[in-house]
């Protein structure tokens, strides 16, 4: 059962809420085999500070952030051209909730994980949206969760990077 949120509600009821009322479900992704500039230039016209990475089939493998992203980008422009975000996932732990849990459950993984951000997978294993420590902390403060329809939600902005011509079979698209 999926609560909706009301304009006034206690810590206790916001912690008892599914993942699902709070998470952000707009978001950018990126598939495992793309490259780390692409990565970027997708963290940068979008605005985002994590970056789903999935598989060909939909499945998250994980969650990139903007830092891990800016990092990787410091190496020589030789060697960026062929670094893929799965290879920037390697050292990562793999934590993320499910869309039936807790708010209380995920806030004690980040805590336990030291993340911000968390991807969250719906029942068939998927991708359904990310929860940041920024939508837990609105929600109890009680401002409105925000859900965009599915026609309104941004597409996942061009790659087209300034000089380069758009890589072929590009496949980075916005969560359905």
């Amino acid at each position: 059962m999926e609560l909706q949120p009301r304009a006034v509600h206690d810590e206790e009821e916001v912690l008892a809420w599914t993942v699902a009322v709070v998470m952000r479900t707009a978001v950018v992704t990126i598939a495992v085999d793309e490259t780390v500039v692409v990565a970027w230039e997708l963290l940068e016209r979008s605005g985002s500070r994590h970056l789903p990475v999935v598989r060909p089939d939909g499945r998250c493998a994980g969650l990139l952030d903007r830092a891990d992203v800016a990092v990787a980008c410091a190496a020589p422009a030789v060697s960026l051209s062929g670094l893929r975000v799965d290879e920037l996932l390697a050292g990562h732990r793999r934590a993320l909730v499910h869309v039936e849990q807790t708010v209380r459950h995920a806030a004690d993984l980040m805590s336990s994980t030291e993340s911000d951000a968390l991807p969250v997978l719906a029942e068939d294993g998927r991708l359904a949206g990310v929860l940041t420590a920024a939508d837990i902390v609105a929600a109890l403060a009680g401002r409105p969760v925000q859900k965009e329809p599915a026609d309104t939600r941004p597409q996942a902005p061009s790659t087209v990077l300034p000089g380069l011509p758009p890589r072929r079979g590009y496949r980075g698209t916005a969560v359905p």
